[in-house]
């Protein structure tokens, strides 16, 4: 035993990573932080947070376009970040993590701190010349299914559910993908303020349900988005109403603020419960998956913590054996940072995406947004999250550039 120990002692001790047995630790370079900008559109609904460093490379993150309050803590955070080494990811999610929940942490100063975390891990793709995915984990899928959203006002080719239900699913069907997300309850809500709802309406609601069921069968799944507008007696109604036509999800029925009220209406109903985009960070889904109140995780890069807190959330939600979707309702940046990440994850159930975004908006911004083939996507390979930015914002003077911090 006393040799057998020595023996993988010694093992252990040749076999460490030295600049003499592994040369490449040679080529690691230090890297600081020198400036930071904002830069912030009139359309598109987004804003990004670009990191320089002193070896010329440049990380881009992206967040909501609620920019007043969000500049405002992008310029009281930012100097924080000045001469810091930008790949230390975990050291600087912490430390403005804990800075920010003095001001007890919310909406404004978790959009910033996903926008820096993306750029952060794009500076480390970058810095390695390898994409973000493989930095992750590497690919645990090949391709992600997607599904598309439809809400009001926008569009799908051209059409709207109103009165295009029957061509909008065929259309999808015809492109491979299989999988639609729909509103129908938000005008009832907006009407009652979520606060009841009756059976005329009940029935009424179920229109667009019943003309995807009659167009596609099953072969089309359906996500109902409620958009956190009803109290838990509605909620329950809903529910109850369209357990016949077999849902894919209900997603966001309530506010996220009370998970026992979600616990009883994810144990009420044999239709898979769907929270929340609205939560930020792996403590407040703790929480959630604690209650026992969801079946399926949703959140938002854009808002939750950024790419390195989406990983962790996706991690502890499969020690429940609960399956992670995407809100992916932002900008290309957002977009490539949701690819990466669901690329890595065992657990992944299906990616949100809207024709809306990838072949009318992001090409405005970016010449290589990935786009779905037959119902799925693929993450880029180029370094860091492959974003090419085009021209395009800065030339139509649709950006507004600012200098955050250093300079």
């Amino acid at each position: 035993m006393k040799t057998a120990g020595i023996g993988a002692a010694g093992a252990m001790t040749t076999s460490a990573l030295t600049p003499e047995n592994c040369p490449a630790i040679n080529d690691i370079e230090p890297m600081k932080i020198t400036k930071v900008e904002s830069v912030r559109f009139k359309k598109g609904g987004f804003m990004w947070v670009r990191i320089y460093t002193d070896n010329g490379l440049v990380g881009v993150g992206e967040t909501y376009n609620g920019t007043n309050s969000e500049i405002g803590v992008l310029k009281d955070r930012a100097h924080y970040l000045i001469g810091k080494d930008p790949r230390n990811l975990e050291q600087i999610w912490k430390e403005l993590y804990r800075q920010m929940a003095f001001q007890v942490t919310g909406g404004a100063e978790m959009r910033i701190l996903s926008a820096i975390n993306m750029a952060q891990w794009d500076l480390l793709g970058k810095s390695l010349g390898v994409p973000v995915y493989m930095l992750l984990g590497g690919k645990a899928q090949e391709k992600m299914r997607v599904y598309n959203t439809y809400t009001r006002g926008w569009t799908i080719d051209g059409m709207q559910m109103e009165t295009d239900t029957e061509k909008i699913t065929r259309t999808l069907l015809d492109k491979g993908i299989k999988g639609i997300k729909i509103v129908p309850y938000d005008g009832v809500a907006r009407k009652n303020n979520g606060a009841y709802i009756s059976p005329t309406d009940l029935d009424n609601c179920l229109d667009w349900v019943k003309r995807i069921r009659d167009t596609a069968g099953d072969e089309m799944e359906i996500a109902i988005e409620c958009h956190s507008w009803w109290n838990l007696p509605c909620s329950l109604k809903i529910a109850k109403s369209l357990e016949p036509y077999n849902p894919m999800w209900l997603e966001d029925m309530m506010l996220p603020d009370n998970m026992q009220a979600y616990s009883v209406l994810a144990r009420e109903t044999s239709i898979p419960v769907a929270n929340s985009e609205r939560l930020a960070t792996r403590y407040q889904f703790r929480e959630m998956l604690e209650a026992k109140a969801t079946d399926i995780v949703i959140y938002d890069l854009g808002w939750c913590g950024g790419i390195t807190e989406a990983k962790k959330i996706s991690d502890m939600a499969d020690t429940y054996y609960i399956p992670t979707a995407t809100h992916a309702c932002l900008g290309p940046v957002q977009w490539n940072s949701v690819v990466h990440t669901a690329t890595t994850l065992t657990n992944f159930w299906i990616m949100e995406c809207s024709n809306y975004f990838y072949e009318d908006t992001f090409p405005h911004f970016v010449n290589n947004t990935p786009s779905p083939v037959n119902g799925f996507i693929t993450a880029p390979d180029g370094p860091g999250l492959g974003v090419e930015f085009t021209n395009e914002p800065y030339t139509t003077g649709n950006a507004t550039v600012e200098l955050i911090a250093g300079g």
